[in-house]
């Protein structure tokens, strides 16, 4: 059975090596807000009150070593493309260097690393209409992004930086994995996420309800790639969000048969996934604001 079409992904957990700059950077340049911050942690948010990243410091903590399973990036999403091109300006403003841009056909792309050298992706969504398709399969590719078409756009708005927009969430998280088999095995075969595209025999992009994908699958950092040492920075855990109570009992059924371990709490359940990436279950109640996410009101 599919993973409910309403699921998204939500709050990304990471661990850094020095809270304070880390929270300089995710606030100053990137445009995120504090939400609470107590001792060696602290959570970011875009509207005040929902999390979004959250950041705990483990002292002399190293970036994940080349050659190893984890974070690829995590991505954040803007609502519109003069968003994207405010957070481009704000880049260039504050001498932040990019690692690269993209436009995907689907959506339009930034890319760049944390401090830590945690990946992270700035994006809009092009209008679901638009999303192009050949024989009925989703096509998404890697083409030149129109960056000053993106900054004239944020010229054109008008509005001044102050920050990521309230309705910026996570959009979807990119994982370096040792095997696709497994990873098809894991993601689609037993919590259900749907294929909607295989790339080179190299990626694998698994969504539901549609999306062009919320979770990205890669063996990039090499076939059969260990997990990096322990004390790394990188991603901890991330969320996956179900729409109800139901949606979410239903994932934890289709574990339990095919013996996933997991640790069930009050919310929903956590686990690990094959390469020992921390993913969180939970109900969280869809709302409006959500259509967002599936592309339809994006421009």
């Amino acid at each position: 059975m599919a993973i409910h079409p309403q699921t998204a992904i939500g709050q990304v957990s990471l661990t850094i090596a020095d809270l304070d700059r880390s929270v300089a950077f995710y606030t100053d340049t990137l445009g995120f807000r504090i939400l609470h911050q107590d001792g060696l942690s602290a959570a970011l948010t875009a509207n005040g009150e929902q999390p979004l990243v959250f950041l705990t410091e483990e002292a002399g903590a190293q970036p994940q070593p080349a050659g190893t399973t984890g974070l690829y990036h995590f991505a954040i999403l803007v609502p519109s493309r003069a968003d994207l091109g405010r957070s481009l300006r704000r880049l260039h403003e504050t001498g932040y260097s990019l690692s690269g841009a993209s436009d995907h056909y689907v959506s339009e792309a930034l890319y760049l690393d944390d401090p830590d050298g945690n990946g992270i992706e700035i994006y809009r969504d092009r209008p679901k209409a638009k999303w192009p398709a050949r024989d009925g399969n989703l096509q998404m590719g890697n083409a030149q992004l129109d960056a000053q078409g993106i900054l004239e756009e944020a010229e054109r708005n008008g509005r001044a930086w102050d920050g990521l927009a309230p309705e910026t969430r996570i959009g979807h998280i990119h994982l370096h994995v040792g095997d696709l088999a497994a990873a098809e095995a894991f993601y689609v075969g037993v919590l259900g996420f749907e294929v909607m595209q295989r790339w080179a025999g190299q990626a694998l992009f698994v969504s539901a309800g549609g999306y062009h994908h919320y979770i990205g699958l890669n063996t990039w950092a090499g076939v059969g790639a260990p997990p990096p040492p322990p004390g790394s920075a990188g991603l901890r855990e991330y969320a996956i969000e179900l729409p109800d109570a139901a949606a979410l009992e239903e994932v934890i059924e289709r574990m339990d048969r095919a013996g996933v371990l997991s640790e069930r709490q009050a919310a929903g359940a956590t686990l690990r996934d094959p390469w020992g990436n921390g993913i969180v279950l939970h109900s969280v109640p869809v709302d409006t604001a959500e259509e967002s996410v599936s592309g339809l009101t994006n421009s």
